[in-house]
């Protein structure tokens, strides 16, 4: 996986969920290994999230042959009163469009959209 970050001590202001949520995000059929080189976690670490976000309501999964396809729930709304009424589809194309600001001549890599990963139930209602 090209630019893995740099190992950082301290405190963050992103939680590590959103970290996984954001890697499926812009690629939804990512490998755990991939995931925690990305967001320098264990596997385990990775699974645990998935599991939580699995749980939560924010993300379902299907097998693949041996793989997984993810698909974030993008209507779900997130947990934290601080954070009432803002979607994960909002949150995860916030930090969309401040990793594609980015990327310019940084030789970093432009995020896939958030969005077509992060559908709402509202989206395949309309599919039925």
């Amino acid at each position: 996986m090209p630019d893995v970050p740099a190992p950082h001590a301290g405190w963050t202001f992103l939680t590590n969920h959103s970290r996984v949520l954001a890697a499926i995000a812009e690629n939804s059929t990512v490998r755990i290994r991939d995931i925690a080189a990305r967001c320098r976690l264990t596997e385990r670490a990775v699974q645990k999230i998935v599991s939580d976000l699995e749980t939560g309501g924010y993300l379902t999964h299907t097998r693949q042959g041996r793989s997984n396809a993810y698909r974030i729930e993008g209507g779900t709304i997130l947990r934290h009163p601080a954070e009432e009424g803002l979607s994960v589809a909002e949150l995860l194309s916030l930090l969309s469009r401040h990793d594609v600001e980015r990327t310019g001549d940084g030789g970093r890599r432009e995020l896939q959209s958030a969005t077509p990963h992060a559908r709402s139930s509202e989206d395949d209602a309309g599919r039925e």
